[in-house]
C-alpha cells in the first residue's frame, strides 16, 4: 500500500471522483461496472510496490509553500522565463491579437464567465482598472498568448487567474504553465496579492493535477453550475494563498 497517509485532501478526492464519474457515465458505465472498477483499482493498489515516502515529499523549492510563494523581492514587468517573456499589455498593439486568439473553442473559454456562462468582452476587460493583463511572447518578441488577473481586489488582496496560449502551434509545450508560474510570482510579489484563485470548467484529473503543481488547492466544486451548449457543467474552484 502507498504511504500517502491521507495527504490528499478530501475535497480533491471528491473532485477527482466527480470528474471520473462524468467521463465514465458518458462512456456507458453501469453500476456493476463501477463495482468492477473499484475492485480492480484496489487490487492494483494492493499489488503496488511499497512507497518509502520519498515520492510524496515536496520538492526543495516548495518545502515552505508553493513555488510561486518563494520570491521575496518585489518584481515588475517584463517577466523573463527560460522560454518565454511576459510583458505589459498594450491596447492598440495587442487587441487585434485577441480577436484572433479568442476565435476558437479554447479562446472562447478564456473570457467565458465561470459562474454565469456570460461571455466577457476583451475591450471591457482591458479597460477596467480591476484587471491586469500580460502578454506572453517568445524570446524574440513574437506574441503567443496572455495571462490575466481579473477582479483584482486591493483591499482583500486577491484576484482570479486566467491564461491562454492563443497560437495553436505553441500549445501543449508547457508554455502556459511556465507563464503561470511567472505571473503568480508577479501577483504575489509585484502586486502584493495574498490569494490567487481560479474557477475552471475543466474538472478533469489532468487539469486538477496541473493546477496543484502550480500551488493551487481544491476549495470546492459547484455542481451543475452553468449551462453551456445545452449541457450543465461543474465549476471547480481552486485557490493559492500566502500565509
Amino acid at each position: 500500500m502507498s504511504a500517502n497517509n491521507g495527504k490528499i485532501p478530501d475535497m480533491t478526492i471528491q473532485a477527482v471522483c466527480r470528474a471520473f464519474y462524468r467521463e465514465s457515465n458518458s462512456y456507458g458505465f453501469a453500476q456493476i461496472d463501477y463495482v468492477k472498477f473499484v475492485n480492480a483499482l484496489l487490487d492494483m493498489a494492493m499489488k503496488a510496490e511499497p512507497d518509502d515516502g520519498e515520492s510524496n515529499q515536496p520538492d526543495d523549492h516548495s518545502a515552505d509553500g508553493p513555488p510561486a510563494a518563494q520570491a521575496a523581492a518585489p518584481i515588475a514587468l517584463p517577466l523573463r522565463g527560460e522560454r518565454i517573456v511576459v510583458r505589459r499589455f498594450n491596447e492598440e498593439q495587442d487587441l487585434p491579437l485577441f480577436d484572433r486568439w479568442l476565435a476558437d473553442k479554447i479562446g472562447r473559454y478564456f473570457l467565458l464567465s465561470r459562474t454565469s456562462s456570460e461571455r466577457l468582452e476583451i475591450r471591457d476587460v482591458a479597460r477596467s482598472d480591476n484587471n491586469v493583463i500580460g502578454i506572453v511572447t517568445l524570446p524574440d518578441g513574437v506574441p503567443i498568448g496572455s495571462v490575466c488577473f481579473l477582479n483584482l481586489d486591493p483591499v482583500q488582496r486577491k484576484a482570479e487567474l486566467r491564461k491562454i496560449i492563443g497560437e495553436p502551434d505553441q500549445r501543449r509545450k508547457g508554455l502556459a504553465k511556465e507563464a503561470s508560474v511567472l505571473w503568480i510570482e508577479y501577483g504575489l510579489d509585484g502586486l502584493g496579492l495574498r490569494k490567487i484563485y481560479l474557477n475552471t470548467l475543466n474538472t478533469d484529473i489532468r487539469n486538477i493535477k496541473l493546477n496543484e503543481e502550480l500551488g493551487f488547492a481544491v476549495e470546492g466544486v459547484l455542481r451543475n453550475e452553468v449551462l453551456i451548449d445545452g449541457s450543465y457543467c461543474d465549476v471547480l474552484r481552486m485557490g493559492l494563498w500566502r500565509d
